[in-house]
């Protein structure tokens, strides 16, 4: 019995010291996120909340059709017929099964695109919108210029492994998602969970396209749109954007083998730690005091952005005002945009945006190019 009892102490001695030496991870770290590059950002502010080897270049596979939709939408051209191409219909992998000479609506060709993947209503919207399937993807990466893609290359409308030039990054993919869900078309259409098609003249039945996108189709409750992908190079990509009390965020996996878990946990996560705090209204700036700009400045839009607990405990504003020059007596010479107004949080500035001056005259932009010879109006702690 002895002998018994040493050896259980001895064992138990054993699993206390394993335990110290190889602590047990916590559940966070357990759930993890499975792709080996993601990030999830806010729509509002831009702001990344999480992101792992998010600024990599990678293959997209089909969430580059995110970028050929909103370029389809921006056109106008969506009432438009689009007749099909044979080059349309020899296109390889997922397919809504086009048939050449077949004419059908752009906007059904964008709900086909979205809905099903269909490369074949890719390589359509390409030739009807850029002219030319060549033609469309310069305009992709003009847009991806315009809009900061700075680690991007697009060379074909659909995400297929037949170009090596043709990548992206887990950061760019959300700021493209993040400019689409701006467009009140695209969020309809990402968001669809069926859409019908009308029958092809010749055809007997209309075409009925299901959402691919499990989360947009039930498996998670706050979802509100996004665009899945798969190459066997790219392997499985995903994008997901969702809202829950008025924070609306954007999820970006590449290469994710566990991808919808991945999507719902950094959601969850995001929805607990964060919300968005209205930080100051569209209009006057009533904090001011200094004379000369006292009830003269604003600000063209509200002010809001994701922050913890802890993080809104630490904020404060900045308001940087250029110094009034004699010129100004005739305000005629005074700038339309006249400072900077800078969200600051545990000392490090987050969010810039220009301070205009109340003229008659419209409000226009060239803020950086006057604002060099500033001087420090005031800061101050938020009224919370």
């Amino acid at each position: 019995m002895s002998r018994l009892k040493n050896c259980v102490s001895s064992a138990i001695l054993l699993v206390l010291i394993f335990t110290i030496l190889f602590p047990q991870k916590t559940n966070a770290e357990q759930i993890g996120v499975s792709a080996r590059n993601a990030v999830l950002i806010e729509q509002e502010s831009g702001r990344i909340i999480y992101e792992k080897n998010a600024h990599d270049k990678e293959r997209i596979a089909s969430i580059t059709k995110v970028m050929t939709a909103i370029l389809a939408i921006e056109s106008g051209k969506m009432k438009e017929i689009v007749t099909i191409s044979d080059r349309a219909n020899r296109a390889e992998g997922s397919s809504i099964y086009l048939k050449p000479g077949e004419k059908i609506k752009l906007e059904h060709l964008v709900y086909g695109l979205m809905l099903r993947s269909g490369n074949d209503s890719a390589v359509a919207i390409a030739e009807h919108v850029g002219g030319s399937l060549e033609g469309f993807v310069f305009m992709m990466n003009e847009k991806a210029a315009e809009i900061g893609m700075t680690n991007t290359e697009f060379a074909n409308p659909h995400g297929l492994d037949d170009h090596e030039n043709h990548y992206s990054t887990a950061y760019d993919m959300a700021l493209i998602t993040r400019y689409a869900m701006e467009n009140e078309t695209f969020r309809e259409i990402s968001g669809t969970k069926v859409h019908r098609a009308p029958a092809a003249p010749g055809e007997s039945w209309d075409r009925s396209w299901t959402n691919k996108h499990r989360l947009v189709t039930g498996m998670y409750e706050y979802a509100t749109g996004g665009k899945t992908g798969y190459t066997k190079r790219a392997k499985r990509t995903l994008i997901t954007t969702a809202a829950k009390e008025g924070l609306d965020v954007i999820a970006v996996t590449l290469n994710g083998p566990d991808d919808w878990k991945d999507h719902i946990y950094m959601f969850d996560k995001a929805f607990v730690d964060y919300k968005l705090y209205n930080i100051a209204d569209e209009g006057k700036i009533k904090t001011v005091k200094d004379k000369f700009y006292k009830n003269k400045v604003s600000l063209s839009h509200d002010i809001k952005y994701p922050m913890t607990q802890k993080e809104r405990e630490d904020v404060r504003v900045k308001i940087t005002l250029i110094k009034p020059k004699d010129s100004w007596e005739d305000e005629e010479n005074i700038p339309n945009v006249v400072g900077e107004y800078t969200l600051i949080i545990q000392n490090e500035a987050v969010l810039e945006t220009p301070v205009y001056y109340e003229k008659k005259q419209k409000k226009e932009g060239g803020f950086w190019n006057i604002f060099k010879n500033t001087f420090f109006i005031g800061a101050g702690k938020l009224p919370w």
